[in-house]
């Protein structure tokens, strides 16, 4: 499908019209990224990713574009508005997408990974690799789902519970420094008032969610849907009694999980065991 034209001739499409306009910035001031790296405090590769639509980065170098630029939060606007448009993902995620961005709370139950809505940049770029996605494409999918975060980060942002199987804090990213980086996030994100992280030990034996990503989303209207998920194909379950009967099996997961101060507590062990990088 054509990308949609305004009259200016620039595009509608929100996330091509973010990289336009940053390279008619840059070109309208005669700069090299190079120059502009020296005068922002960014790195080149980085504003060049922005340029080229390959990564949307996070709203700290926007800020510093829109300051340089003299633009007020135009680019910080355009930015918002790229994070928040739904066509970056793929095609069977976007309704949830839209979902997701207009929820008021959402719970999760994570038998297996990290939740994308809390993972490092570099957990989300191994577990897509290992999916099969590489060069610019997986630098949009990772792109995406950092954007994802920013509603959670938000003032007044949703309220987030989630279910973590002891299982996705025993299988570290390849890098060791980076899985510390991975559960010092966690950590920290659930510090935050809006996020509950609560862990499920192996021990706690058998459930009703054994291998099924299961996240839960109420809008605005109160009505609530959920999003069950396994590594090859998601749903979108809308029917009110599927809903139920999720929600019961999701209920009594959570009666089987540490509570958060303890749940806390066994992370910041595995922080503790988990090896550091080896010198050289």
């Amino acid at each position: 499908m054509p990308q949609r034209r305004a009259i200016t001739g620039r595009s509608q499409e929100p996330r091509v019209r973010f990289t336009e306009e940053l390279r008619l910035l840059r070109a309208e001031r005669g700069l090299s990224l190079r120059a502009l790296a020296e005068v922002v405090g960014w790195d080149a590769s980085l504003l060049g990713k922005l340029e080229k639509g390959h990564t949307l980065g996070g709203p700290e170098v926007v800020q510093a574009l829109d300051h340089f630029y003299n633009t007020s939060d135009k680019l910080l606007t355009l930015w918002e508005l790229a994070v928040a448009d739904p066509t970056q993902f793929k095609e069977r995620y976007r309704r949830y997408m839209v979902l997701e961005a207009e929820a008021v709370s959402m719970w999760q139950h994570s038998p297996s990974i990290v939740p994308g809505l809390l993972q490092t940049p570099q957990y989300a770029i191994e577990l897509l690799m290992q999916g099969g996605l590489t060069g610019v494409e997986l630098d949009k999918q990772v792109s995406a789902r950092m954007g994802r975060r920013e509603v959670l980060l938000a003032d007044g942002g949703p309220q987030f519970r989630v279910i973590l199987s002891e299982a996705a804090l025993r299988s570290p990213l390849g890098d060791p420094e980076q899985w510390r980086t991975q559960l010092c996030h966690l950590l920290a994100m659930a510090e935050r008032p809006n996020i509950t992280v609560q862990v499920l030990l192996l021990s706690a034996g058998l459930h009703g969610l054994p291998n099924t990503d299961t996240m839960f989303l109420r809008g605005l209207g109160g009505q609530t849907v959920a999003w069950v998920e396994t590594g090859y194909s998601g749903e979108l379950v809308q029917e009110n009694q599927a809903v139920e009967r999720l929600q019961l099996r999701y209920d009594r997961v959570r009666d089987l999980a540490l509570l958060p101060d303890r749940s806390r507590e066994f992370i910041e062990r595995m922080l503790e065991e988990a090896p550091c990088e080896p010198s050289t």
